[in-house]
């Protein structure tokens, strides 16, 4: 009987479809929950470790991507590249972000799946470590938001929804979410990984 439940679980999962999630930590915070939220409805797996910056998407897509059919591919940059190094310069500049990220979608696009993009959430006022500063959320994610236009990849605005409430979403001080917050993320991103996944 146990065997039975078991061969049936993994024929379901061999036919379900896909779902490739790739970013940093919030991404990763929000992916135990969103793969509960998908549950019976698509397999998720994120990118192994954190994705970092564009510019390592751009070094390691390759190798995420792998062999797999995916239904569709969720992705995320931008905390990363807006890192301030100790120069005061950011990790990666905002017009190589974007490049980057122009890199990024053409390939994904070529891919087959269904694709779609998470804006940056809010980086807070405070002493953050590593250093980022507000605003330049502001800028990464308008340098992102003319690439999906351009390639007509559909958006979660992240950013938009936590902005109004990133006190009550946020740990403090820090750029990472309480559970709560991870778990609303996880319910905007699965409201637009199923609209495709519909299709």
């Amino acid at each position: 009987m146990r065997f039975a439940l078991w061969f049936f679980g993994a024929v379901l999962a061999a036919q379900s479809p896909k779902v490739l999630i790739i970013g940093d930590s919030i991404s990763i915070g929000y992916t135990p929950p969103l793969t509960k939220l998908l549950a019976g409805k698509a397999v998720v797996t994120h990118n192994a470790g954190n994705a970092a910056h564009s510019s390592n998407g751009v070094a390691k897509l390759e190798e995420w991507l792998g062999k797999e059919s995916w239904a569709v591919i969720h992705f995320n940059f931008g905390l990363h590249d807006l890192r301030r190094m100790d120069d005061g310069k950011h990790q990666v500049l905002v017009e190589q972000y974007e490049l980057n990220l122009d890199r990024i979608a053409t390939r994904l696009t070529k891919s087959g799946a269904k694709v779609t993009f998470a804006t940056t959430t809010p980086v807070p006022d405070g002493k953050l470590s590593p250093p980022r500063v507000p605003g330049d959320d502001v800028k990464y994610n308008d340098a992102a938001l003319r690439v999906m236009k351009k390639h007509g990849i559909p958006v979660v605005d992240l950013y938009g929804f936590v902005k109004p409430q990133q006190a009550k979403l946020l740990a403090k001080p820090n750029v990472h979410f309480e559970s709560t917050g991870y778990e609303a993320l996880a319910q905007q991103v699965a409201a637009e990984i199923e609209k495709h996944l519909k299709q």
